[in-house]
């Protein structure tokens, strides 16, 4: 359960976050903490499940390349194919869809070339082809979500 802190510590700041070599710090001092008490909370929330990362957004096109891929497993083989994909660099996430690609994620890398290199090397690695869907048009999401 996500105690008022521990929401206020969600809502305060999914968007700016503060931009400092000492971040949790900052926080702690705009919430009359300590560092340590907004990392445990922040440590208690990702073990809740209430918070997946913390971290830049960074737009598209703007860091090196990046495209949404798409591969087909079996059930019986999807979470140890989704751990090794997870396993590449570049790689934050992947979630399982119902269809006949039905595991999902972004790949990140330095330049094109890099990229192309490491879906290859996940086919590679996970034995199956692996579909790339390079964006097309950017359009401005905002992603936060008051609680």
């Amino acid at each position: 359960m996500i105690d008022p802190l521990q929401k206020e510590l969600l809502d305060r700041f999914q968007r700016g976050f503060p931009l400092s070599p000492c971040p949790f710090a900052v926080i702690a001092e705009e919430m009359g903490l300590t560092e340590d008490a907004v990392l445990a909370h922040y440590r208690e929330l990702k073990r809740q499940g209430a918070l997946s990362r913390i971290g830049a957004v960074v737009r598209p096109g703007r860091t090196g390349a990046s495209t949404l891929a798409a591969t087909a497993a079996e059930d019986d083989e999807l979470a140890r194919i989704a751990a090794r994909i997870s396993e590449f660099p570049g790689v934050n996430h992947n979630y399982e869809r119902e269809d006949a690609l039905n595991l999902w994620f972004v790949v990140h890398a330095a330049s094109n070339d890099a990229l192309e290199e490491t879906l290859a090397q996940m086919e590679r690695a996970i034995e199956r082809p692996i579909f790339s869907f390079p964006m097309e048009k950017s359009y401005h999401l905002d992603t936060g979500f008051a609680l």
